[in-house]
């Protein structure tokens, strides 16, 4: 299964940490290019490639990780996805106040999910301040929590293997309709740092 993280900032660095950390590869692009992400690679290493956007968007699992309202633009180029999985590790936030996105009461990954048709979208990555998730996910003789959700049970499964590979222990909470109103900026579990022990 092939893996790109679509932005470059706190969140995207942060996740591209913790698949270099875990040796596994992944594409990274974002709106400026691949010279642009120069530090970012030689940060991190051979594990993470630079590529250009179209390039990323092939990949079998695409990571979102740019500004809620740049959704649109990202992906707008991107080819049938024919049942690939995308990751909406996005917050709808309104800037600058820092509040969350009057979306009128629906999930914000079902918005995301009208952008990408034809995929199946897995609400991850998104409740970690980036601090923390860049962070080792060993805390406490436990393992931090990621917290899944999505429409597809299979592509849930998928995002949920991805997060224990990359150290973390998942939690998944079902549906968009549930979870997902759970997981987005403004609800209880956003930047909860909660640990797992076996």
């Amino acid at each position: 299964m092939t893996y790109a993280i679509i932005g470059s900032g706190a969140i995207g660095s942060a996740l591209a940490r913790q698949f270099a950390r875990s040796n596994i590869d992944v594409l990274i692009a974002n709106s400026r290019g691949p010279e642009s992400l120069k530090g970012l690679v030689a940060e991190f290493g051979r594990h993470v490639t630079p590529t250009i956007l179209p390039d990323a968007l092939k990949a079998d699992v695409v990571i979102l990780a740019v500004p809620f309202t740049a959704i649109g633009e990202a992906v707008g180029g991107a080819a049938a996805w024919n049942g690939r999985i995308v990751v909406d590790a996005t917050n709808a936030i309104d800037f600058p106040a820092f509040t969350p996105t009057d979306l009128g009461g629906r999930p914000s990954t079902a918005i995301v999910a009208d952008l990408v048709p034809g995929a199946r979208v897995v609400k991850a990555f998104n409740t970690l301040p980036a601090a923390v998730l860049a962070s080792d996910p060993t805390q406490n003789s436990g393992r931090r929590v990621l917290f899944v959700s999505g429409d597809d049970a299979t592509a849930n499964a998928n995002i949920a293997e991805l997060i224990e590979r990359l150290g973390f222990a998942p939690i998944t909470l079902g549906a968009l309709a549930e979870g997902g109103l759970l997981q987005q900026f403004g609800a209880p579990l956003v930047a909860q740092n909660l640990t797992k022990h076996a």
